[in-house]
């Protein structure tokens, strides 16, 4: 009985947070006269594969995904606002029990003519980063957008609350977050924000950690992008303080038809509620899981059109992807074409040789496409010696290189009107060892 129990109590709250999606533009008409159009989508997904192993042995696996999104765009004036959107699956053999993660379901209202904005429920803020997700309450204050030059508008807001599950209802136990930001916004979306986010994990502090992020472009010749997390305290009193994580992102185009990227990433992963919750319950923490998960890429590509619909580039890179790797080099040549002379086709493709210690390799990617009417869309893909990312408790991910690894796709998009689109796609992959076919198929409904 607890599955089926499990099941309904699962099936309960997705009819009541579709019920709320229903209700909350009634809601609505409360609001300014002028207030934004609400909007979101369906989507329902089925995964079917099956697994051979070269001992004989089989593994299926049926899956049945849903994902719902449903809310008001922001608005500059007063009135409600809502957002909905959660995604669930259900395994069909009942070997893992469902899945459900809400990203956010909240009610809130901008009030002082626009500058005042307050919310409540599943939130997820985006100026935090990937440590964003609470439920609880956040009040936000923006400034008048002639407050500082060159500035459209300074916003400064706090946060608290509980951290939910991650693929369950409820929430993790004995942990709060709270936390306050400053965000500075200019013209063509350029921002930078400053946060400070503490997790707090019974008597001790799981994280304690400041993030910024910065958007910078000028005109459409340049952008840079960046990200930072620096932990303030040692995660779960065990780890190490400092910097945790670093991304860079250039983008230079002197020309439409030239343009040279370069990106940095260094950053480490830890398993900060396993440290926690070891510390507490009086385990062990080894110094694998103290250090986590170290990786560092940096690199660089050329992209240059040299025809019209043509584009080739060229690029390299040094990786480091698990913590004991030794770098290893990375050149990739690329390019895409479009609408092949008026054939309609669009191919793209890539080659990168990887050089690691174990040996050198290559791996390809081959995408060919075409536009059937005005409805469906086909393509096929070849792809060749993939990268698998391998969970773990102590570091968090592992990414596992499959030099021997192949790998056939074919897709269809199609259009039903202009609400709703139907996916299929089949997947063969064959590995050292095993054999891979996947069939995954869905609708997707989109409300206006």
């Amino acid at each position: 009985m607890r599955p089926r129990r499990r099941v309904l109590r699962s099936f309960g709250l997705t009819v009541t947070c579709l019920i709320v999606g229903g209700v909350a533009p009634v809601l609505a008409q409360f609001g300014a006269s002028s207030a934004p159009k609400p909007s979101g989508r369906v989507s329902v997904y089925t995964n079917v594969a099956r697994t051979e192993f070269e001992e004989g042995v089989s593994r299926d696996f049926q899956e049945i995904s849903t994902s719902a999104s449903y809310s008001l765009p922001e608005r500059e004036s007063d009135g409600l606002v809502y957002g909905l959107d959660f995604r669930h699956s259900h395994d069909a053999a009942g070997v893992r029990t469902d899945r459900l993660s809400l990203y956010e379901g909240y009610v809130g209202a901008r009030a002082a003519g626009g500058r005042l904005m307050m919310r409540g429920g599943h939130l997820w803020l985006n100026d935090l980063g990937a440590l964003g997700s609470m439920a609880g309450a956040m009040v936000e204050v923006r400034s008048r957008p002639d407050i500082l030059s060159n500035v459209s508008a300074v916003r400064a807001g706090g946060f608290a609350g509980l951290e939910p599950n991650v693929f369950e209802r409820g929430y993790v136990r004995d942990v709060r977050k709270y936390g306050a930001y400053v965000a500075f916004e200019g013209e063509q979306s350029r921002r930078q924000t400053l946060g400070v986010v503490n997790v707090k994990h019974g008597s001790l502090t799981e994280r304690s950690v400041v993030t910024a992020m910065n958007f910078l472009p000028m005109g459409r010749k340049f952008f840079m992008y960046q990200a930072a997390e620096v932990d303030l305290s040692a995660p779960g009193g065990q780890s190490h303080r400092g910097l945790n994580y670093f991304l860079t992102n250039v983008r230079v185009a002197p020309t439409l038809r030239f343009d040279v990227q370069g990106t940095f990433t260094r950053g480490r992963s830890i398993d900060a509620r396993g440290i926690t919750e070891d510390s507490l319950n009086g385990r062990t923490v080894t110094p694998t899981t103290v250090e986590g998960f170290l990786y560092e890429s940096m690199g660089g590509r050329v992209s240059v059109e040299v025809l019209t619909g043509v584009r080739l580039n060229a690029g390299y890179n040094r990786d480091k992807n698990n913590r004991d790797d030794r770098p290893t080099s990375r050149m990739t040549i690329g390019g895409y074409a479009g609408n092949v002379a008026k054939t309609g086709f669009d191919i793209s493709g890539s080659d990168s040789y990887v050089d690691r210690a174990t040996g050198p390799y290559h791996s390809r990617y081959v995408s060919i496409g075409r536009q059937l009417g005005q409805a469906l869309y086909v393509s096929g893909d070849v792809s060749t010696s993939l990268a698998v990312l391998r969970f773990s408790r102590s570091d968090g991910v592992v990414v596992e290189m499959r030099p021997h690894t192949t790998r056939v796709t074919g897709s269809a998009v199609v259009n039903v009107g202009r609400s709703t689109s139907l996916l299929l796609t089949i997947d063969r992959t064959v590995d050292e060892g095993s054999k891979d076919l996947r069939v995954l198929s869905g609708i997707t409904y989109r409300l206006r």
